[in-house]
C-alpha cells in the first residue's frame, strides 16, 4: 500500500510541487513582502493596480484572503494527510491548485477591468477546491474529530465571497461584515489550531530538556476557553462597537491568558523555535483586550484587528512556515539568529502599526511596520529557498539560520 512518503519519492518532477507547504509557503511569503510594497506606494497616493477595490480595502484583502489563503492551503494540504492516514495532494494537481490561487490574486489586482463576479469566483476557486479536499478525506478517513476545521475554513470562504459583495456595493470592504468574518475566522483558527500545537511542540521540546514542569494537556478547560472565543468573536461580528461585546471579549481575553499559563511557555526563552508560537498566541488574547480599548477610546477602534491580523495571524503563520519546513526538509528544529530575526521583525512591525493607530500623524511608523513586515516575510522567502525548491536528499548547506 502506498504511503505519503513513497507517493513523494514517486514523484520525478520539481521538488517544489512533492508535497503542499513548499509551493504555498513559498509563493504566500513573497506576496506578503511584495503586497505590503505596493501598499506603501499606495499610501502615497500613488494608483498603483487597476483594482475596483480601495486602497485600504486591497491592501486588507490581500493579506486575510491572499497571503493567508497561501499559507492555510499549505498547512492544510501538509496535515491533513497526517491527520487521516491518507495521500497528499502532489505533483500537477498540486501545482494546478498553486496556479488558483495566482489566478485569485491576478484577477483581484485588476479587477477594475472585469465583472466583480468574475473576480469573485477567480478568488474563491482556490478555498472551494480546498474545502472540498479536506471533507473528501474527512468523510474517507472518518477524521470526524476535524470537521471544525472544515466548518471554520467554509466560514472564511464565505467571509471572502461577503467582501467582495461589499465591494461591489460601492461600500467600504475593509470596515465591513466579511473581513470582522473572516479575521474572526482566522483568529478562531488559531485558538483551535494552536491551542493543539503550541503546547504540543512545547511539550516535546522541554521532555528532551529533562523539564519538570510540562504543559498542560487538552482538556475540559480548553473547550469553554474555546467556547468563550467563539461567542466573543461572533459577538465582535455583529455588535463590533457595543458595550456587551467589549466585556465578554474582556473575559476572552483572561481566558485565554490564563490557557496559554498552563503551556510553560516561561521555560522557552532559550529556542526562538518555540517560544515564537507562544508570542504569536498571546496576540489572540491582546486583540481581546484591544476591543476593549477600542470601545472606551474611539480612537483606537482598529487596534484589534491590526493585532489580530498583522500579529496573531501574522506571527502564528511564520512561526508555522518556519518550523514545517524545517521538519520536512530534515533539518534540525532549531531557529538561528538569521530565523530569530524574523521573527523580532515581524514583531516590531506589529507594535510600529499599533502605534501608528495611536499617533496618525506620526506617518514613519507605518513605513517603519511596512518595511519590518517586508523583512520578515522576504527574508523567510531567501532563508527558506533552498528547503522549499529542492530535493530532500540535497539539502546537505542549506541555511537554518544558524
Amino acid at each position: 500500500m502506498t504511503n505519503s512518503a513513497e507517493r513523494m519519492r514517486a514523484w520525478q518532477g520539481p521538488a517544489i510541487l512533492s508535497f503542499g507547504f513548499r509551493p504555498f509557503f513559498l509563493i504566500g511569503a513573497l506576496w506578503a513582502a511584495l503586497a505590503m510594497l505596493l501598499w506603501t506606494f499606495m499610501l502615497t497616493g500613488r494608483e498603483i493596480l487597476p483594482t475596483a477595490f480601495d486602497a485600504v480595502s486591497w491592501h486588507a484583502h490581500e493579506m486575510l484572503f491572499g497571503y493567508l489563503g497561501a499559507v492555510m492551503a499549505g498547512f492544510l494540504l501538509t496535515a491533513v494527510p497526517n491527520w487521516t492516514g491518507r495521500l497528499p495532494v502532489t505533483g500537477w494537481p498540486l501545482l494546478g491548485l498553486a496556479t488558483l490561487w495566482v489566478v485569485g490574486r491576478g484577477a483581484v489586482a485588476v479587477s477594475a477591468l472585469l465583472p466583480w463576479t468574475v473576480v469573485a469566483l477567480a478568488d474563491l476557486a482556490l478555498p472551494l477546491a480546498l474545502a472540498g479536499f479536506l471533507a473528501r478525506e474527512i468523510i474517507a478517513g472518518r477524521n470526524w474529530r476535524n470537521l471544525p476545521v472544515l466548518g471554520l475554513l467554509t466560514l472564511w470562504t464565505l467571509a471572502n465571497a461577503i467582501y467582495h459583495l461589499e465591494a461591489a456595493r460601492g461600500g467600504y470592504p475593509a470596515g465591513g461584515f466579511g473581513l470582522r468574518t473572516g479575521l474572526a475566522t482566522a483568529v478562531m483558527m488559531i485558538a483551535l489550531i494552536g491551542g493543539r500545537v503550541v503546547p504540543s511542540f512545547t511539550r516535546n521540546w522541554l521532555a528532551k530538556r529533562g523539564a519538570v514542569r510540562l504543559p498542560t494537556p487538552f482538556g475540559r478547560a480548553d473547550g469553554l476557553v474555546l467556547a468563550l472565543t467563539f461567542a466573543a468573536l461572533s459577538l465582535w461580528v455583529i455588535w463590533p462597537d457595543q458595550g456587551v461585546t467589549a466585556i465578554v471579549c474582556g473575559l476572552a481575553g483572561l481566558a485565554n491568558f490564563w490557557r496559554m499559563a498552563r503551556w510553560q511557555g516561561m521555560q522557552t526563552g532559550a529556542e526562538a523555535l518555540v517560544w515564537v508560537l507562544h508570542a504569536g498566541y498571546a496576540f489572540v488574547p491582546l486583540g481581546f483586550l484591544a476591543v476593549i480599548a477600542g470601545w472606551l477610546f474611539p480612537d483606537m477602534a482598529t487596534a484589534a484587528r491590526h493585532i489580530w491580523l498583522a500579529g496573531a495571524t501574522g506571527l502564528m503563520t511564520l512561526a508555522m512556515m518556519t518550523r514545517a519546513s524545517l521538519g520536512h526538509a530534515g533539518r534540525p528544529l532549531h531557529a538561528g539568529p538569521s530565523i530569530t530575526t524574523l521573527y523580532v521583525a515581524l514583531i516590531v512591525a506589529v507594535a510600529a502599526r499599533f502605534a501608528a493607530g495611536l499617533w496618525p500623524d506620526w506617518s514613519w511608523l507605518l513605513h517603519l511596520a511596512a518595511a519590518a513586515w517586508i523583512v520578515a516575510f522576504a527574508g523567510f522567502a531567501i532563508l527558506y529557498w533552498p528547503m522549499l525548491v529542492r530535493p530532500r536528499g540535497a539539502l546537505r548547506s542549506a541555511d537554518t539560520g544558524r
